[in-house]
């Protein structure tokens, strides 16, 4: 799942996909009573392809409490989680594999870029991609984590192997994050989820968790701009494209 595709009409300018739709999520009315208390978030993930050799075999599902009915995300926002197990499965050898999404972990703009070639984007200055990452509001990452049999698996960020149990490796399979003025309005970009992991619900947890702490700090004008092929995506989640025929509007400049 792409939020939009990197790449532009010429070299330098900003990246915007020829068929990108502006898409917003409103939150109407004034703001809701004060949160309800986190609960423990409970998905069912499909495990197939990649994910079936980690989670259990092909075909097969990683097992998750059933989710209730579908609910528009301001109905509850929890409480700000810096960590939050989405799957996690016993594998034949003993060994635990996990999918952790993190907010505002640090990100290393050669993993980043190293993910982004995965999925197809064109190269960017690692220099301009840390700037990036350090100037958004928030940033939102996937994290594939396997931890050694009687090792904890939990906590700090590990990767490659060391001595001892605990986490054998790490890396990023997911990213998305947000420029915001911090008081109304903000924009998500650079949604993206490794190619091998899609399809398994992951990239709708990863922008949910977003919004969801968007929402929280009170930024209610929340957008993004969407190839036409993830619009659907993206109306799952509440945003409206065009919102009353509001068109995003780019300049380019003529280099």
């Amino acid at each position: 799942m792409q939020q939009l595709r990197r790449g532009s009409r010429s070299a330098g300018a900003q990246r915007r996909s020829s068929g990108a739709a502006a898409a917003a999520l409103r939150r109407p009315g004034p703001r809701a009573a004060r949160p309800r208390a986190a609960r423990p978030v409970a998905r069912l993930v499909v495990a197939a392809g990649l994910l079936g050799t980690l989670f259990g075999g092909g075909g097969s599902a990683a097992k998750a409490a059933p989710e209730a009915p579908r609910k528009h995300l301001e109905d509850d926002l929890g409480e700000e989680q810096a960590e939050i197990e989405l799957v996690s499965s016993e594998r034949p050898d003993g060994s635990r594999a996990r999918i952790l999404y993190r907010s505002n972990a640090p990100v290393s703009p050669e993993e980043l870029e190293q993910l982004c070639e995965k999925v197809g984007w064109p190269a960017r200055p690692v220099d301009k991609v840390a700037l990036a990452l350090r100037n958004s509001y928030a940033v939102a990452t996937l994290h594939l984590q396997i931890s050694r049999p009687g090792g904890g698996g939990g906590g700090g960020s590990s990767s490659g192997s060391g001595g001892g149990g605990g986490a054998e490796g790490e890396r990023l399979i997911g990213l998305a994050r947000a420029t915001s003025d911090h008081a109304f309005n903000a924009t998500i970009w650079d949604v993206l989820v490794h190619p091998e992991f899609q399809g398994q619900g992951l990239g709708r947890a990863l922008v949910e968790h977003m919004v969801r702490g968007l929402l929280r700090a009170d930024i209610t004008n929340v957008t993004l701009f969407a190839d036409t092929k993830v619009v659907d995506f993206y109306k799952g989640l509440g945003f409206e494209a065009d919102p009353e025929n509001i068109r995003g509007m780019f300049y380019y400049p003529k280099l």
